[in-house]
């Protein structure tokens, strides 16, 4: 996908879901979504947390860039494996919960579009460290993100709509920040 592509996909995800929602239905490539989509969006934050990084700390010493990388580091990594562990958790217990037959490949999908609204908040955050509330207010229209998905890419009964919305948010929103979470103590723990 080029990144013309990915900046019309996101325009239309956010001013129009339920269109771009049917678009991504009808043209779904499971394995495109996470190297066309997925992966330049971690890039894209991962430049962000560098960039506002090195705003931050300047480029005084090589411990300012090297701390600085850290953080790039640090929202890849979180956002990487919080795609994955919420694949993960979806796959094993939600999908179970709410008795909906989907393959692993079609929830990755579901997954990576989904996060759209984590992967522009931790671009803002990431440059502007204190618009961090703003990013949380971001990430919550995921909520309704998920719930105009549900139905053409899940095939969500409408009777579980809510409940299915609410879980699925909270998993997609929560794995990133559980594994940053971690990370950020871990890197404290080792330097």
């Amino acid at each position: 996908m080029q990144y013309k592509n990915i900046f019309k996909l996101i325009f239309s995800l956010i001013s129009s879901p339920a269109k771009a929602w049917e678009d991504i239905r009808v043209n779904q490539d499971s394995q495109k979504v996470i190297v066309d989509y997925v992966y330049p969006m971690i890039g894209f934050c991962g430049i962000a947390w560098l960039i506002g990084s090195i705003y931050r700390r300047g480029w005084n010493t090589p411990l300012s860039f090297q701390l600085s990388m850290v953080d790039c580091c640090g929202i890849a990594i979180a956002l990487f494996g919080g795609f994955f562990l919420a694949a993960y958790i979806i796959n094993k217990y939600l999908l179970r919960w709410f008795r909906i037959e989907r393959s692993p490949q079609q929830v990755l999908v579901f997954i990576g579009y989904s996060m759209t609204m984590v992967f522009i908040a931790d671009m803002i955050t990431g440059i502007l460290p204190s618009m961090q509330p703003i990013g949380i207010m971001i990430q919550l229209y995921t909520l309704y993100i998920v719930y105009v998905g549900s139905t053409p890419m899940m095939k969500v009964d409408n009777s579980l709509k809510m409940p299915f919305t609410i879980a699925f948010s909270i998993t997609i929103i929560g794995c990133p920040m559980l594994i940053e979470f971690i990370y950020r103590n871990l890197a404290t723990i080792f330097n």
